[in-house]
Order: structure tokens, then C-alpha cells, then sequence
């Protein structure tokens, strides 16, 4: 187990550098200008090189990824002399519209971005399994159509329409909930998921529809399984079946597509954040691509994807824990 924890870490590591590789490609290879974006409309040719210097973007192709690349790890001093910038560990550059540390954008966001998260992550999966396992138990009778009927609907669903259809009739209809404003976990549980509540739902709709149908397959194939037969046949009780050896089994893809969802969700729901007015990495990233700002473009990709690469490390440890075939 520790040599293949090594190995998994290992390659984590590989492709979060060759992650890092592409996106420096991407945002300072192509031919958009750092500098020119950074200095502005009307910049002199003189101020232009100033800014290229102390960006480093005078120097080797090589070397400008190498600074970029260990900065993140250790740090680094952007430009010389009186112009001199220290960005400190992890370095991802400074914004240039506010000239804030992008590390700082992000961190202050995150908290945000992953409240939403977590939250519609915990209700979709309440929902979806539950609806998924009671219709595979039930598989082709009223209540099996029922459920996946009401599965596809809610999957056609988009994530704006479901929230603009929220906000009007829970809240300027029926006055049931207040227009979500964050407001962080410690400082007040009650009005932080209250105000969380409607995202959540906006989000745990169509993500709890997918669930449930991958769950209701995963489980209709696993209770077939000559395992399955054997418990049975013991005269062990149908929940011990059906929870014990059933569903650990059949959380095994549900647990892959769970670790991308949520990696992906916890870099921020660009569309839900915006819609609720919440202050997280979503709505910065949208902001971010609207002005240009490259930095924090950058920052988020790379963020979203350690957080998907470390999710999906953490779906495969897991495996061994929900299914003991997989320890063999």
C-alpha cells in the first residue's frame, strides 16, 4: 500500500507539472502580451520594456518557466533594483487590476466556493443514492419509472434555469428564504446555510439526476453478482445484503465521478456563484476572463486542477476501503 501511495504521488506530481507546463504555454507563449495588458492602453514603448524586464519576459523561454514553475514552490523577487517585488510562497503572480498577490485572491474566495461545494455535494448524494438504490430495488415497477422519469427531467435541467426558477418563486413569490449573501461558518452556522440553502439545490438537482441513474445501474449489476446470491442464500437480512455487500460494491464508479465533480466544483461553479451574487473562485474566474487579467486566470486553472488531481488520488485510495476486491 505505501509503495503504491508513493507511485500515485509521484504521479500527481508529474501531472501537475505538466499541467503547469501548458497552461504557462497557453497564457505566456501565445500572442497575447503579459506586459502590454499589464501596462495598460496608453503605455510608451520605454515603460513597456520596464514592465517586460521586471516580468521577467525579457529573459529565455526556459528560464521564464523555470521561474514561474519554482516560484509557485518557493517563492520568488520579481524585477531588480528599486523595482524589486517579492512574491512570496506559493507565488502565483499579482493581478493586474488590483496588483493583489493572486494566492491572496484565491484563498479569500475559496472558503466560499467550497461551502458550495461541499454543501450540494453532501445533497446530491443523499438524494441521488437514495433514488438510484430504491429504484434498482425496485427495478420496473411504477416506482423505478417514476423515479427515472423524474431523473431525466431533472437532468435536462439546466444548473441558470433551476436557480432563476428558485430565486423567483422562493424568494420573490413566496418570501420563504432571504437572497443568498455568504456569510462564513464560524462566524454564524444558521445564516450560512441558510443562505447557502438555494445554490445548494440549484446545484444538487442536476447533479443528484446523474447520480441517481449511474447508482440505479451500478446497483442493478452488483445485486446480480453470485455474491450477492450466496449472502442471500446464508439467510443473512436484506439490509445487511443490500447496504453490506450491495451498495460498497456499487460505489465504486459512483466514487470516480464524485472526485472529478467535486474537484472540478471546489475551483468554483462559475454559473451558480454568478446567478447568487457569491463571492467565490467562480465569479473571480469569470471576472478575470472579462478583464483579461491573465495571473489570475492562470492561478484558477491551476488550482482547479491540483484540486481535481488530488480528488481523484483520494477516489482511488478510497476504493480499497469500499471494496476489499480491490486490496487484492
Amino acid at each position: 500500500m505505501t509503495r503504491y501511495l508513493a507511485r500515485r504521488i509521484l504521479g500527481v506530481i508529474g501531472v501537475l507539472i505538466a499541467i503547469a507546463a501548458v497552461t504557462f504555454t497557453i497564457f505566456y507563449v501565445l500572442p497575447s502580451d503579459p506586459a502590454a495588458a499589464a501596462c495598460g492602453k496608453s503605455c510608451s514603448a520605454e515603460r513597456l520594456e520596464a514592465i517586460r524586464a521586471h516580468m521577467g519576459l525579457d529573459q529565455p523561454l526556459w528560464r521564464q518557466f523555470w521561474d514561474f514553475a519554482s516560484g509557485i514552490f518557493t517563492g520568488r523577487t520579481m524585477g531588480t533594483g528599486q523595482y524589486a517585488l517579492h512574491c512570496g510562497f506559493p507565488c502565483l503572480g499579482y493581478s493586474y487590476e488590483n496588483s493583489e498577490s493572486v494566492w491572496s485572491l484565491l484563498m479569500d474566495r475559496l472558503p466560499v466556493s467550497a461551502s458550495l461545494a461541499l454543501g450540494a455535494a453532501a445533497l446530491w448524494l443523499l438524494l441521488g443514492l437514495s433514488a438510484g438504490v430504491a429504484a434498482a430495488l425496485r427495478k420496473d415497477t411504477f416506482t423505478d419509472r417514476a423515479l427515472m422519469v423524474g431523473a431525466v427531467a431533472a437532468a435536462s435541467m439546466p444548473v441558470y434555469f433551476t436557480s432563476v426558477m428558485l430565486i423567483y418563486g422562493l424568494i420573490r413569490v413566496a418570501g420563504l428564504l432571504p437572497y443568498p449573501q455568504y456569510v462564513s461558518l464560524a462566524s454564524d452556522p444558521v445564516h450560512w446555510a441558510s443562505n447557502l440553502l438555494l445554490p445548494w439545490i440549484a446545484l444538487a438537482v442536476l447533479y443528484a439526476a446523474m447520480y441517481a441513474r449511474q447508482s440505479r445501474s451500478s446497483m442493478i449489476e452488483t445485486m446480480a453478482e453470485p455474491y450477492i446470491r450466496t449472502a442471500r442464500a446464508k439467510g443473512l437480512p436484506r439490509r445487511t445484503v443490500v447496504v453490506k455487500h450491495g451498495l460498497r460494491s456499487a460505489m465504486t464508479p459512483i466514487l470516480t465521478l464524485f472526485g472529478m465533480d467535486l474537484g472540478g466544483l471546489l475551483a468554483g461553479a462559475v454559473i451558480t456563484e454568478s446567478i447568487f451574487g457569491l463571492p467565490g473562485i467562480g465569479r473571480l474566474f469569470y471576472g478575470a476572463l472579462s478583464t483579461g487579467d491573465q495571473p489570475v486566470i492562470l492561478g484558477v486553472t491551476l488550482l482547479a486542477a491540483t484540486f481535481i488531481v488530488v480528488a481523484n488520488l483520494a477516489v482511488d485510495l478510497l476504493y480499497a476501503v469500499v471494496d476489499p476486491r480491490v486490496r487484492l
